[in-house]
């Protein structure tokens, strides 16, 4: 079955990890597979924007990111399952894509919103993005 599994999960948006984790646990369990668990923060793509945020901003953000990752992990992932944490800064989509290749998955395993025309014509969706330029399965969990 799936020998490494990758699922993504969204700090800030908490249905992301109630949604798509326990199904990769499950899957995990079940191929005895190793899970990786990656989490993205966004990076401030707009000078303008970061010219507003405090210095060490990005520094801060990683490291409160980083302890919630694992918080999450340890809260929500059975300890049978060979697990490893990975937080990334970035481009959401292409952090992933990255972490596919690095990895080494076969399965990748992502929430995503009920869709949303006005929501996808503005910003698109993630899980959209990865699905559309990954090389392996992606399982598409929505509520």
């Amino acid at each position: 079955m799936y020998k490494t599994i990758l699922v993504t999960i969204d700090l800030t948006h908490k249905p992301s990890w109630e949604l798509a984790l326990p199904e990769a646990v499950a899957l995990a369990k079940a191929s005895g597979g190793v899970l990786h668990v990656l989490s993205v923060v966004p990076n401030v793509r707009s000078p303008l924007v970061a010219g507003y945020l405090p210095a060490g901003f990005e520094t801060h953000a990683l490291k409160d990111a980083n302890a919630q990752l694992g918080k999450i992990v340890e809260d929500n992932v059975d300890a049978s399952v060979e697990t490893h944490a990975h937080l990334a800064h970035g481009v959401v989509h292409e952090e992933v894509l990255k972490a596919i290749a690095t990895v080494k998955a076969d399965l990748v395993v992502m929430a995503s919103h009920s869709p949303d025309r006005v929501r996808e014509f503005l910003v698109g969706s993630q899980a959209d993005r990865v699905v559309r330029r990954s090389p392996v399965s992606v399982l598409v969990v929505r509520k």
